[in-house]
């Protein structure tokens, strides 16, 4: 009888530490799989102190950046919000126009099966709560059809646990993508101020709105210990119209804007354009090229969109902070395209010089090391979902153009690699040092990134060697676009 009782001892202890090794392991799991918090900035300039603009009021994101690697040369696919966010959303090179997101959800809708997954699709097929707020893929709230609230008309089938979108005044997600103060909506552009600075709270622009949310489903996410979680937070300022609050605009009164340095619209073959999102808004019949008090007071109602921003990403990071979930959280924060305040003589994006393609890129994850620390690798927004894909310790995901940027996150001083982008027939190629854009498919430009005149002088015939280099790189990227 002794020895049952010991047999039965022993078994039960080997099962009770079973048990407690397999709680274990399932706690060791859980604490691995690290969240992510994905901040998604639409038309933000590189236009930070944090990059180096001490005339920017942004002490949130440059908070984040002394906690982050800061990727001083990132560039993305497509100087536009739905091509842009294509790439980055899926890791792929894809088409150029505003549709691209939309013609994707499309396809998969009508049983299309060879469409790898997007990021937010593998997260949730790898066990992670996913869920949206705000503009993150190319309309707010991520649906199509009238105002944009077709839930028949998903941009990113099987991606979003919940994908949401609050619209007060504004109404509808169309209505807060191009609002103003207490609840303006445009219909007619050239009936809509370009420039706003009203009295009042965060929340009279739709982005306090966005972050509220925002701010409600990272309490809630927070709380889960069993699953990790994606939340992707996309504020629309400094989008056009330029409108903020006005004591953002406070902040700017006797700050000292630096000098344009390329004011001229360039000379021969390019992407110039007619600036015409810009130019079809109620300008009090003011055009900033040939008005320079114009001009700066453009750029001052801008910069005071970038610090509302700002102060958006602030309240999401301090709820972060307050949840303890900043300990296992990686954090990205992206532009999704650049944006010219007169360079070239451009007001807008949709143009393939550096101005509309380089956009902030910070990264930051628990253990980094050499923390707020900049790199000027040159890397593109493709490679930012394998790159989180890998801190988050998941298999990698299927048939990506971008290259992961884990060396420089290791390794500020590392190396990079090209960065291809495109606009309708035009593509380019950024490598460290220099630019060469290929027009229609035969002409080419080349860019001297080491001297003065950078994009503003053509130097293809004084360095044949370089373009023999870099266009074959550049038209084997070309054949890899989807095409839908």
């Amino acid at each position: 009888m002794k020895e049952l009782l010991q047999l039965c001892l022993l078994t039960w202890l080997c099962s009770a530490c079973t048990t407690i090794t397999a709680v274990e392991n399932k706690q060791k799991k859980i604490v691995q799989q690290k969240n992510i918090l994905f901040l998604f900035i639409d038309d933000l300039r590189p236009e930070l102190k944090s990059f180096g603009a001490h005339h920017i009021v942004s002490p949130n994101i440059d908070a984040l950046a002394e906690n982050s690697r800061i990727f001083l040369n990132q560039y993305v696919n497509a100087p536009s919000c739905g091509p842009s966010r294509y790439s980055l959303l899926t890791g792929r090179y894809g088409p150029s126009d505003n549709s691209a997101l939309q013609v994707r959800g499309k396809a998969i809708r009508e049983g299309a099966k060879d469409i790898p997954p997007s990021m937010p699709e593998w997260f949730k097929q790898n066990g992670y709560t996913t869920v949206s707020v705000g503009k993150v893929s190319h309309l707010p709230g991520g649906r199509g059809g009238k105002g944009w609230v077709d839930d028949t008309q998903l941009e990113m089938p099987n991606a979003w646990t919940r994908h949401l979108m609050p619209v007060g005044a504004w109404k509808t997600p169309s209505g807060m993508m191009h609002g103003l103060a207490h609840g303006e909506v445009r219909k007619n552009a050239k009936n809509m101020d370009l420039l706003q600075s009203v009295e009042g709270s965060d929340n009279i622009y739709p982005d306090g709105l966005i972050t509220e949310e925002a701010l409600k489903q990272l309490k809630v996410l927070s709380q889960d210990k069993e699953k990790p979680f994606f939340l992707a937070v996309g504020i629309i300022k400094p989008h056009l119209p330029f409108g903020a609050p006005k004591k953002y605009l406070d902040l700017y009164d006797g700050v000292e804007f630096p000098e344009n340095p390329y004011p001229n619209k360039p000379q021969g073959l390019s992407t110039w354009h007619k600036s015409g999102e810009f130019m079809k808004y109620n300008r009090w019949g003011k055009n900033p090229i040939t008005d320079k008090g114009f001009a700066e007071k453009v750029r001052r109602h801008y910069a005071a969109s970038v610090s509302y921003a700002d102060a958006q990403v602030g309240k999401i990071l301090k709820q972060l902070k307050d949840s303890g979930a900043d300990k296992n959280t990686i954090v990205v924060l992206w532009g999704d395209h650049g944006w010219n305040l007169g360079e070239h003589a451009i007001w807008g994006k949709h143009n393939l010089f550096e101005e509309g393609l380089r956009s902030p890129l910070l990264i930051s994850y628990p253990g980094m090391p050499k923390r707020g620390e900049s790199t000027t690798a040159v890397v593109e927004a493709a490679g930012v979902f394998p790159t989180v894909t890998r801190l988050a310790g998941l298999p990698d995901p299927e048939n990506i153009h971008g290259r992961p940027m884990l060396a420089q996150l290791d390794d500020p001083e590392a190396g990079g690699h090209y960065a291809y982008s495109y606009r309708g027939k035009n593509h380019t190629l950024r490598m460290q040092g220099y630019r060469l854009t290929l027009f229609n498919g035969k002409d080419v430009a080349l860019y001297d990134h080491n001297s003065q005149a950078k994009e503003t002088h053509n130097v293809a015939a004084q360095h044949p060697e370089i373009v023999n280099q870099m266009l074959p790189i550049l038209k084997a990227r070309m054949t890899k676009n989807d095409k839908f």
